[in-house]
């Protein structure tokens, strides 16, 4: 099946390829102002006549002059705008194959005061944008994307990876960062998938992959940070849509969503609704040997889930200079979690081999996930380009678990061994409150940006374990493995960031972050033991550096040199040194003196002709943590460690094909080397191993209304956790949609993995056990959307804002197990 998969891939790529082969037309012009001056940084966008979506843009110079070329024909305008001048448009021209179109000189006016309503034609996005700081993955214009949940478009987003543990890497790094409308969320592996499940695909605008961000930023993530645009009322007057969604994969599953905005020029109210519901599926398979033994497991998981998330918020417009909101934000999730599983044990002598007994484990954990915020915010902006925010925000988190796990023993003969049934009781609350300000103001032929930032976090985990009597179902608490854990943090910033166009084709950004943290991590034993990791405490300061060089060599080349340092702190519960029985073999334990880990990113992007990308990237990792699984007598267990270091070096190359008129496509390939030296428990580890991948999109335009879409990723073999080296995996998506309703409504189908070649493999060999494991999900799906808009088209660009909650609610670890 691999082999099939990769020959599509290939034929893909060799057809996507051919784009670079084709005609170039060119555009040029010049732009004054009243005066018959030239004019600066005019924003200029060639536009396809017909419906005004967007096929190129490019800034004028200092002589006013612009130059854009394309691969396309046909009927196309210009239009240009500039920040306090008015928007003006290009008469309709024909480009026809290797033609040159001199335009006539533009004049633009300065902008009236009172600003113009306008009903345009929504304009398509292309689906995947490059620029000088981040890629953006436009969901919305992805037919395939329609009927897929936030952590499976994540799958799919280019130089983003998903394990069979949902650990989320980006250009091979962990630790990457994932923000919600430019707040960060403060949850662990487990909870952060939960959450990213319950988002519709249908509610994401964009994700945004920012590699190298700067000072402005929190510092935590050494991957950087992807943050997930949901969709924003833009809209003068009353608006809407509606979704509903149907997946058939192993078992049904829906989701629908609602989203009513109404929006004056004093008032802008926004609401959103969505839930999801069904039953996920998935498998995996672990051939283990330790020791003497031969451990062969099959297991299979079900999730039986119900899913909430609402969001309202409202924006008043006090002036044409000052902006007062507030936004609330509440998901909440309802889940059964069950697995069952068969482990036969054997004798390892190859002169016995012999059958020694089976372990038949069961586990059931209904738990439930409550996560909101309530954020109030404040926007000045003026004419002379300062600009300050102010933001306030309260989050919670409330996790519950409840566990029942027996574990069955049968002799060869299939007769009762011996039977052990544990439980467990596993709440979690979380309080964060934060506050932070960021103000910036033209100065020194430059922008200047400067900001404060406070959060507070304390945390409550409460870990139950209970025996269960075989006979009398009576469960009695054992001493010895409950405890209660709470930590607090307080994390103090302060940064300077100052941006500035050195000459005509050099600019320059550089910062400086300052995080002062303070913390501290109580564990009180309900047998009252006292242990050296009982109570932890630490302080600590650092700095954090960020500088970027762009040079525009000429017309069709830039180069751009970034630089950034990062932390990443411990989550909340891997902090917490308690020993949670997973089964009778394998369990999972935190570590108070897990450490944060720290990264220095250096990374070099040469653009060609404003689309085609080259990226080369150097990361040095201090202190790098990682989940090791290691072994105590017969059992297995996973824990986050710190190894000595981890370095990265990273190639990537990513560009739109526009292949026809009608077919227009996106391709990118990369490739890593990771090389981690250090220890785990005195165990030397040395691993060095490549990796690579690629993602492919190709859309056809068919007429009346009808897209078609194929798009397919695909990861080589590459390491995971330092010590498992995992198989090649990837997925071939095919997609219809269908315009209706004067383009109101659409609906889409599409099939998903339809090689089944998604499923995951990998070897480990460390601490004197070796595994093969590999696993299945529900991958391979068919999915049916319909969505229909409704309201005013009138349109009016929304405000953005980030809540001040950014870095504390993706470190929090929640309920259950």
């Amino acid at each position: 099946m691999m082999k099939h998969f990769y020959l599509l891939v290939l034929s893909v790529l060799t057809l996507s390829i051919q784009g670079f082969s084709q005609t170039k037309q060119t555009v040029t012009g010049t732009v004054k102002d009243a005066n018959n001056k030239p004019l600066t940084a005019v924003t200029i966008t060639l536009l396809k006549a017909k419906d005004s979506s967007l096929v190129k843009a490019a800034v004028s110079d200092k002589e006013g002059d612009f130059e854009i070329t394309t691969a396309q024909t046909g009927s196309f305008l210009v239009s240009y705008s500039l920040v306090g001048y008015g928007t003006k448009y290009s008469e309709p021209f024909q480009l026809t194959e290797n033609s040159n179109q001199k335009l006539p000189n533009a004049s633009l006016a300065i902008a009236a005061t009172k600003l113009q309503e306008v009903t345009v034609t929504a304009a398509k996005k292309p689906l995947v944008e490059i620029k000088a700081d981040k890629m953006v993955f436009n969901v919305e214009s992805s037919i395939n994307a329609s009927g897929s949940d936030g952590l499976e478009i994540l799958r799919k987003s280019p130089g983003i990876q998903v394990d069979n543990n949902d650990n989320i890497t980006m250009k091979g790094k962990t630790g990457v960062r994932v923000y919600v409308d430019g707040k960060m969320l403060q949850l662990d592996t487990k909870d952060l998938a939960a959450y990213l499940k319950s988002i519709n695909s249908n509610d994401i605008e964009a994700i945004e992959m920012i590699s190298n961000p700067s000072a402005k930023y929190d510092a935590s993530g050494n991957a950087g940070i992807i943050n997930i645009r949901l969709k924003k009322n833009k809209k003068f007057g009353t608006n809407g849509s509606t979704n509903l969604g149907f997946t058939q994969g192993v078992t049904p599953k829906g989701n629908g969503s609602l989203n009513l905005n109404y929006r004056d020029k004093k008032v802008n109210l926004f609401s959103n609704l969505s839930g999801s519901i069904g039953t996920y599926e998935n498998g995996m398979n672990l051939y283990r040997l330790q020791n003497d033994s031969i451990y062969d497991q099959h297991s299979t998981n079900w999730n039986d889930g119900k899913s909430i998330n609402a969001k309202v918020g409202a924006d008043y417009f006090l002036s044409s200079k000052h902006t007062l909101g507030v936004m609330a934000r509440i998901g909440y999730d309802d889940n059964v979690w069950r697995t069952t599983g068969n482990t036969n044990i054997y004798y390892k002598k190859e002169d016995t081999g012999s059958f020694i007994k089976k372990l038949l484990a069961t586990n059931r954990v209904p738990s439930t996930r409550m996560n909101s915020n309530v954020n109030i915010n404040y926007r000045y902006v003026d004419t002379s380009g300062t600009e300050i925010n102010a933001d306030a925000d309260y989050g919670l988190f409330r996790g519950t678990g409840n566990s029942y796990q027996p574990n069955y023993y049968f002799n060869k003969d299939n007769s009762p061994l011996n039977t052990f049934i544990y439980s467990n009781n596993t709440p979690v609350d979380i309080d964060i409150y934060t506050a932070k300000a960021d103000a910036e103001k033209n100065l020194w032929k430059g922008k200047l940006g400067f900001g404060v930032k406070f959060s507070y976090v304390t945390t409550k985990n409460t870990f139950d374990f209970f025996s269960v009597d075989n006979n009398s179902g009576i469960a009695t608490k054992s001493l010895n493995r409950s405890n209660q854990f709470t930590y607090t943090e307080n994390v103090n910033a302060a940064y300077v960031n100052y941006n500035r166009q050195l000459t005509t084709k050099v600019s320059f950004q550089g910062g400086l972050r300052v995080e002062q943290t303070n913390s501290e991590g109580k564990l009180v034993r309900a047998d009252g033991r006292k242990q050296a990791d009982d109570t932890v405490t630490r302080s600590y300061v650092n700095l954090f550096p960020s500088a970027a060089f762009t040079w525009n060599v000429n017309k069709t080349n830039t180069l751009t040199l970034t630089y950034s340092r990062r932390i990443d702190r411990p989550t909340y519960q891997d902090l917490n040194p308690f020993e949670n029985k997973l089964d009778e073999l394998t369990y999972e334990k935190g570590n108070a003196f897990l450490r944060p880990q720290y990264t220095d990113n250096l990374e070099l992007t040469h653009t060609f002709m404003g689309f085609l990308n080259t990226s080369a990237a150097y990361s040095y990792v201090k202190d790098y943590a990682t989940q090791v699984t290691d072994t105590i007598r017969n059992a297995s267990y996973v824990q986050q460690q710190n190894l000595a270091t981890q370095r990265i070096l990273n190639f990537s190359i990513g560009s739109p094909l526009p292949i026809k008129k009608w077919w227009n496509g996106y391709v990118n390939l990369w490739y890593n080397y990771q090389m981690f030296d250090g220890y785990i428990n005195d165990k030397p580890v040395k691993v060095d191993i490549p990796g690579y991948g690629a993602y492919l999109q190709n859309t056809w335009t068919l007429g009346r209304d009808y897209t078609a879409e194929m798009s397919g990723w695909f990861n080589g073999p590459s390491v995971w956790g330092a010590t498992w080296k995992t198989k090649p995996q990837g997925g071939i998506d095919l997609g219809l949609q269908k315009l209706l309703l004067q383009k109101r409504a659409s609906v889409k189908l599409s099939v998903t993995d339809i090689l089944f070649t998604a499923p995951w493999k990998a070897t480990s060999e460390f601490g004197g056990m070796k595994i093969d494991g590999g696993g299945n999900w529900e991958s391979r799906t068919v999915r049916l959307n319909f969505t229909y808009r409704f309201g005013s088209n009138q349109i009016k660009e929304a405000r953005t804002r980030k809540t001040g909650i950014e870095s504390e609610s993706q470190r929090i670890k929640g309920g259950g197990n």
